[in-house]
């Protein structure tokens, strides 16, 4: 199976092509966040790396948030449309997980967090099992000290990932077990591990529908929300 997989929902622009679990080309950019202009660009250099055509593409497997509004919209808009013109399977994968995934220690308790601004993150808890993360706190945007407070009961050791440094005096003072102390590579998605953990997960059954996963209201939505109160169940789309 060939996968091409793609991560723009936070600054690292990064994709990557697979034959199964070989990795037959990757690329990562972390000097801009314009995804919109190069992402295109870059998946068309990338498959050249590798000496393929998008036909010969069988699955795209797209970070799918939270993270960046833009940077997921753009991801998850590409990864339709390629899916729907070339007729090939789509799956999705928590842009945390693909953190998480980077830890290979059995066993591991591993926090993934996004600096959400405003003293919030996303963030989630997840322990190495098999090799592949399993969620012990779900995905959330969230208060950091909340989250950080949930964390300590599990009274372990803890890998925190991300953006965690911006938050390192409240994790240093919030939990007591050691945490180990990590490289900076390892905050940054690996894309390759992105199409490997979409190699074996079930495809969206709907195109057409998929939205990406922002775990918190757009600009948008929160804005309609506060000038009509009560009506959170009503569209903020005015029909017309």
């Amino acid at each position: 199976m060939r996968i091409l997989a793609i991560d723009t929902s936070n600054r690292p622009l990064s994709v990557a092509v697979l034959d199964d679990t070989t990795v037959l080309a990757a690329i990562t950019v972390t000097v801009h966040q314009k995804h919109a202009e190069y992402l295109l660009p870059e998946i068309e250099r990338l498959l050249a790396m590798a000496d393929l055509k998008p036909a010969d593409l069988d699955r795209i497997v797209v970070a799918a948030g939270p993270g960046s509004y833009t940077g997921i919209r753009i991801a998850v808009t590409t990864a339709k449309v390629l899916a729907t013109t070339l007729n090939i399977e789509l799956v999705t994968v928590s842009s945390l997980v693909t953190l998480a995934a980077n830890v290979p220690v059995e066993g591991a308790l591993v926090a993934p967090i996004f600096d959400a601004r405003n003293q919030n993150v996303f963030a989630g808890l997840y322990r190495i099992q098999n090799g592949r993360p399993v969620a012990v706190i779900a995905d959330a945007h969230m208060d950091v000290t909340a989250f950080l407070t949930a964390v300590q009961e599990y009274a372990e050791p803890v890998w925190f990932l991300g953006d965690a440094d911006h938050f390192a005096d409240l994790i240093a003072t919030t939990i007591s077990a050691a945490t180990p102390q990590v490289s900076p590579w390892l905050d940054l998605p690996q894309v390759a591990t992105i199409g490997l953990l979409g190699a074996t997960m079930t495809p969206v059954k709907d195109v057409d529908r998929l939205v990406p996963n922002y775990l918190r209201l757009t600009q948008a939505e929160a804005e309609w929300r506060a000038k009509n109160p009560g009506e959170d169940t009503t569209s903020y789309v005015e029909k017309i």
